[in-house]
C-alpha cells in the first residue's frame, strides 16, 4: 500500500508531538488565544489538508477539475461546523472552573449535535464526491478526510483538559 510522502510527514510530525501531549500534568494553564490566532491556525491547517489530499489522491486532470469545486463547498461547510466547535471550546474554557451538571449537560449536547452535523455533512456530500470521482475514489477521499479529522481531533483532545 503506497502512502504519499506528505501524509507520512504529517503522521511523523503528529507522532513526535504525542509524547509532549501525554506528558501534560493535571495542572491547567492556558495562554489566551485570539480569534485572529484561530483564523491563522485554521488557514494553515486547511492549506496542509489540501496538500495532503492532493498528494494522497494523485488526481488525474479530469478528477481534479471535478473534485476541487465540490471540495471547496464541502470545506466551507466543514468550517461552519468548525466555527460551532470553536465556540463550544471557548464556552468550555470560559466556564471551566465553574461547570455544574446543567452546564456539563448543555456542553455535551452541543458536542453531540456538532458530531451529528459532521456525519450528516459527509452523508450529504457523498453523491457529489461519487459523481466527481466514482465510488472507489470517493471512498478513498473519505478515508483521507476522516484520518485528517481524527488527527486534528486528537490534538484538540490532548490540549483540552477534562471536566474537573
Amino acid at each position: 500500500m503506497k502512502m504519499s510522502k506528505a501524509f507520512c510527514v504529517f503522521c511523523a510530525l503528529s507522532a513526535l508531538m504525542l509524547p509532549a501531549m501525554f506528558a501534560q500534568t493535571s495542572t491547567v494553564s492556558a495562554t489566551p488565544i485570539t480569534d485572529t490566532d484561530i483564523q491563522l491556525l485554521r488557514s494553515d491547517v486547511q492549506a496542509d489538508k489540501n496538500k495532503i489530499i492532493a498528494d494522497t489522491m494523485s488526481f488525474t486532470e479530469p478528477e481534479s477539475s471535478a473534485f476541487w469545486p465540490v471540495y471547496r463547498d464541502y470545506s466551507h461547510d466543514q468550517q461552519a461546523i468548525g466555527d460551532e466547535r470553536v465556540q463550544l471550546i471557548k464556552d468550555y474554557a470560559q466556564h471551566y472552573d465553574k461547570i455544574d451538571d446543567a452546564k456539563a449537560k448543555e456542553l455535551s449536547e452541543r458536542l453531540m449535535n456538532i458530531d451529528a452535523k459532521v456525519v450528516n455533512l459527509r452523508r450529504d456530500y457523498w453523491p457529489k464526491f461519487e459523481k466527481a470521482l466514482g465510488a472507489r475514489r470517493a471512498a478513498k477521499f473519505y478515508q483521507v478526510d476522516n484520518r485528517l479529522s481524527m488527527m486534528i481531533n486528537l490534538q484538540l483532545a490532548a490540549a483540552i483538559p477534562l471536566v474537573p
